[in-house]
């Protein structure tokens, strides 16, 4: 739908399936956030870009995550810390277009998902929580009675 459209710059950079007219070469990560917007998109499973878009000084643009992990992508909010457009991209130019011409909103996103990702830049604290959530597993497959929780 977006192929050629001065708005964007994306296609296919899979081997396999697709359009042979939509194939573009691979595109670096520092190559990507020279862009503003960077589409987030989930594929079989969840979109692994998010956690680097989110932490740089360009704006994910995705719709509503449908996949959880550790990143709690369910307590994103849409249009506060990431662009939200409909499952269908039908919306995009439109939503491209409004961030374009509102700079200070778009700018109060990004320090929005700054602000979320860096939370989980506390190590003391993540280790914690992998020790939780080790201590859980182990618990309900019935490995241990629960080393840390008792």
């Amino acid at each position: 739908m977006y192929f050629d459209h001065p708005l964007c710059d994306l296609g296919h950079v899979c081997s396999k399936g697709g359009h042979d007219a939509w194939a573009k070469p691979h595109m670096r990560i520092a190559d990507q956030l020279k862009y503003k917007f960077v589409l987030s998109l989930e594929g079989f499973d969840v979109a692994t870009n998010l956690k680097w878009i989110m932490s740089s000084s360009s704006i994910a643009v995705m719709p509503r995550a449908k996949y959880e992990t550790w990143f709690m992508e369910g307590r994103l909010i849409p249009d506060q810390h990431y662009i939200c457009i409909k499952d269908d991209y039908s919306d995009l130019e439109e939503k491209l277009n409004y961030y374009i011409n509102h700079p200070q909103q778009a700018m109060e996103i990004v320090k929005n998902a700054n602000e979320y990702v860096r939370q989980f830049r506390n190590k003391k604290q993540e280790r914690l929580l992998n020790l939780l959530i080790l201590d859980k597993y182990f618990y309900y497959t019935g490995q241990t009675s629960g080393w840390i929780l008792g």
